[in-house]
């Protein structure tokens, strides 16, 4: 397991001896900081990763298109991904992902927080914690998700304030953001007529109402709805070429609308491609879906690296575990925890490596240089200049880490 020494320890360790130098360079420079973003790319229901970024073509197991080159040397990944192939050398693969948790919901609780699910909180999702720790100027949401899954993400014990603003159909107009009422007059009356409705339900209830960010809520939505803002989420304006670039999909369209949102300087986004769960016809699930998120995804990270996003965003491509190596009676793959991969880079994080190698026999065998999923976490934020060990307090008071891993040293 690979790890920095901690940021506490380092800096106790250096006051003892007197020394004035600093945490390595993935520590905040006071005031110096600059605007960073945390792009996750969800693949949801589990992406096999020998049929995406681990595959293993020797065996019987890894049924499908031979694995192709990557610019990387001695990293092949699977041949259903060959625009991606040409854009992951910008990025590092994670091949040795260890996870405990091998049902749908707790593993995606697991790897969206660096947490296990445990019955006294629901801790925020990573995307929920940086929108919190790195909070925007913006009249828009700080936190985003764009598509459908089954668990978007979400606020956890920091309230739903800070769960996602989830757009299902991204690249159009969104909902509700304009009014019926068109005559100026009419809305402001009533506005005041609200206010007031207000004022005599909080008679007696201050407390109460204020829990509700009842108040908060109306000011934010119209300040939205005023907002130019709002145009990064549509993409009529955006050349016919690059959309084209990207696929007219709802993952291709969320991919293109989470660019235009790092753009405006959104600090943590999340877009979602559904139907990896394939417990029947593995290889053909994952070809189906190749389609859509192959071109997607390797526009997203050519931009971000064209535009110069890359070096302060972070990109993540992970799912909530990975498949058995072994296929079962229907050509399918089930739940596997014990190694599974990832893509990850950008923010300052060193590109074109490649960690971990797994069991291709799948036979129970630990993964070389396991990775843990806290670890993970700890990376990413350390990459966004985010001291993994600050803490969140929960609402009885107790302070939470903000990961419980160790930012890896392949990657500083």
């Amino acid at each position: 397991m690979e790890s920095l020494i901690t940021r506490r320890a380092l800096l106790g360790h250096g006051a003892g001896l007197g020394l004035t130098w600093a945490w390595p360079r993935w520590a905040p420079a006071v005031g110096r900081t600059p605007r960073r973003s945390l792009v996750v790319v969800w693949l949801a229901g589990g992406p096999s990763q020998v049929e995406t970024w681990d595959p293993h073509p020797k065996l019987a197991a890894g049924a499908g298109p031979a694995p192709i080159d990557t610019r990387v040397e001695g990293l092949r990944i699977s041949g259903l991904f060959p625009q991606v192939a040409e854009q992951v050398h910008k990025l590092s693969v994670i091949r040795s992902l260890v996870s405990k948790e091998g049902d749908h919901e707790r593993a995606t609780h697991y790897v969206k927080t660096g947490y296990r699910p445990e019955p006294t909180a629901r801790h925020p999702a990573l995307t929920a914690a940086v929108a919190r720790v790195r909070p925007s100027a913006l009249e828009i949401p700080d936190h985003v998700t764009l598509g459908a899954s089954p668990w978007p993400a979400w606020g956890g014990f920091l309230g739903p304030r800070y769960d996602a603003f989830k757009v299902f159909e991204p690249g159009g107009q969104l909902t509700n953001l304009r009014s019926p009422i068109d005559d100026p007059d009419r809305r402001t009356r009533r506005r005041r007529g609200l206010e007031a409705v207000t004022r005599a339900f909080e008679s007696g209830r201050r407390s109460a109402v204020a829990d509700t960010r009842h108040e908060e809520t109306i000011r934010r939505a119209e300040r939205m709805m005023g907002s130019e803002q709002v145009r990064a989420f549509r993409l009529d304006d955006e050349p016919a070429d690059v959309r084209r670039r990207y696929g007219d999909s709802r993952f291709g369209r969320g991919c293109l609308v989470a660019r235009r949102l790092v753009e405006r300087g959104v600090p943590a986004v999340e877009v979602s491609a559904n139907g990896f769960d394939a417990h029947v016809a593995c290889f053909e699930a994952h070809r189906d879906l190749a389609r859509t998120v192959d071109p997607a995804l390797a526009s997203l990270i050519a931009d971000l690296d064209a535009r110069d996003l890359l070096r302060t965003t972070v990109l993540l491509c992970i799912g909530e575990f990975g498949r058995t190596p072994r296929l079962n009676g229907f050509d399918g793959r089930d739940h596997w925890p014990r190694g599974f991969a990832c893509l990850v880079g950008g923010g300052g994080l060193r590109a074109g490596q490649l960690i971990g190698a797994t069991d291709p026999e799948g036979r129970g065998r630990a993964p070389v240089a396991a990775v843990p999923v806290e670890d993970l976490t700890a990376t990413v934020l350390a990459a966004l200049a985010i001291d993994p060990e600050d803490t969140l307090s929960t609402p009885a008071g107790r302070p939470v880490p903000l990961s419980a891993g160790h930012p890896l040293r392949r990657l500083r």
